[in-house]
């Protein structure tokens, strides 16, 4: 008798942890958001949030576009798709342009991208490049920064 978990219990501890991880990293998203929002905590050098919210969001759509460059490196087949070595570069740049926006065009930019990226990158799943989670990942975080984002755009 073996110890070891059915695949199906495997195969939930394996997405637990990037769920969780993902979830985690919508914090920075709401809490300086929010705070851009509602002026709270108050003393803060004026742009202080602006420029944290900012520089989060370019870091994340750079991480982005770095699942795409790793997906590019290990195609089936062997034969990548000039398409992943595109969106691998892309939304890096787009984020650091997006930094030379006036005030809410930068949030609004930066929520755009990452919501454009999520359906984007469910194709992998559909390539058969990543699990049927990470498409489902996908989109809830995508959904959640572009909110995040959007949100301070509009405050």
């Amino acid at each position: 008798m073996s110890d070891a978990a059915p695949p199906e219990a495997a195969a939930e501890a394996g997405r637990a942890l990037p769920f969780g991880l993902g979830l985690a990293g919508l914090i920075p998203f709401w809490a300086l958001a929010v705070a851009r929002v509602t002026g709270w905590p108050p003393g803060l050098p004026p742009g202080t949030i602006d420029v944290l919210l900012a520089t989060y969001a370019a870091t994340i759509l750079s991480f982005l576009g770095g699942i795409r460059w790793g997906a590019a490196l290990r195609p089936p087949g062997g034969v990548p798709v000039a398409t992943d070595y595109v969106f691998g570069v892309l939304p890096q740049l787009f984020g650091w342009g997006a930094l030379f926006l006036p005030g809410p065009w930068r949030f609004a930019a930066l929520g755009l991208g990452i919501l454009v990226l999520g359906p984007i990158d469910r194709n992998l799943v559909a390539r058969g490049l990543a699990p049927a989670w990470f498409g489902r990942l996908r989109m809830i975080l995508s959904l959640g920064a572009g909110a995040a984002l959007l949100l301070a755009a509009v405050a």
